[in-house]
């Protein structure tokens, strides 16, 4: 793997934690990213799935149930994609512009796919990139920036906040969705990009045609379709958060986040993310920050035992 991406700042580096404090990958909480702890359920899948490319009707069903579940408008497509890390990588070719602007602090994989690209990361620019809700601070996006490419990064928008998607109906903004948070399975690799024709053109050709494996749309079509499982869900999130505030709030305060993560203030977030690592509970901190440390969800309330007890 490139240098440059893996020294980029990720949650999800249990391998690390594991190194510097021991144990077993079984015996972690790993709260170190936004993922939904409580999955949507795998369903049984037909053999053919597994051992057949996917066909046009596989990708078909996606698309369909994608463009009700986000209300796409008419004339916006949908570019279905191995993850939304994949479309963030090839967000450079839809412009000819060399200069981008990405309000900071936010999620890092969109500075590095431009700066890759060999584009200018300036305050002011004719493509503009923002998170809506921001990673890790949970910052909401209700007017979006002027730009000729406006690129919202909507992966934690599945939890209740207004969607920019009925803005792609015209030709200069594109919306980015992840699979792997809400509905937890960000193994699967899933993810979507909603956009104009042109720049739909532009991305299906650089993901080649078989961007997504016939398991993924398999369970994707079923889950994007289960709106009684994302209420449900939606609404546990909710509660969680709330849950997981009461614990951390005596010993850290909040400053951010969204249902699927929280943002806490301490005077030394590396000192509480070891406190907490040695109790075998993983959390994320931010070098550029080193009063930040954010939380995921527990999937119980074992989990915010765990977390309480570590913490006193």
């Amino acid at each position: 793997m490139d240098s440059d991406v893996m020294s980029q700042e990720h949650g999800g580096d249990l391998d690390r934690a594991m190194t510097r404090f021991g144990g077993k990958r079984a015996e972690w909480l790993d709260l170190s990213t936004g993922i939904n702890p409580r999955p949507y359920q795998v369903p049984d899948l037909p053999a053919q799935v597994w051992s057949a490319l996917p066909d046009r009707s596989s990708f078909a069903a996606v698309e369909a149930a994608a463009r009700r579940h986000w209300r796409v408008p008419d004339g916006a497509e949908i570019v279905i994609a191995p993850g939304a890390s994949a479309l963030i990588a090839a967000m450079p070719r839809l412009s000819e512009a060399r200069s981008v602007a990405i309000p900071e602090p936010t999620y890092n994989e969109h500075a590095a796919s431009f700066r890759a690209a060999g584009v200018e990361l300036v305050t002011d620019a004719p493509v503009q990139v923002v998170v809506h809700p921001n990673n890790p601070d949970g910052r909401l996006w209700p007017t979006l920036p002027d730009g000729d490419l406006v690129i919202v990064d909507e992966s934690f928008a599945e939890t209740g906040e207004a969607s920019h998607v009925a803005a792609t109906a015209g030709p200069g903004v594109v919306v980015l969705k992840s699979f792997g948070k809400l509905w937890g399975l960000a193994g699967l690799r899933l993810g979507f990009a909603i956009c104009a024709p042109e720049h739909a053109a532009v991305l299906r050709a650089h993901l080649g045609p078989w961007a997504a494996s016939g398991p993924a749309l398999a369970v994707g079509a079923r889950a994007l379709a289960d709106d009684d499982w994302a209420a449900r869900t939606r609404a546990w999130l909710r509660a969680q958060a709330d849950a997981l505030d009461a614990v951390m709030t005596p010993h850290a305060e909040l400053v951010g986040g969204t249902p699927l993560f929280r943002l806490y203030s301490h005077a030394d977030a590396a000192a509480l993310q070891k406190r907490l690592a040695e109790a075998q509970i993983w959390t994320r901190t931010f070098s550029y920050d080193p009063s930040w440390i954010r939380l995921g969800l527990p999937p119980d309330g074992t989990g915010l035992d765990r977390i309480a007890q570590a913490l006193g």
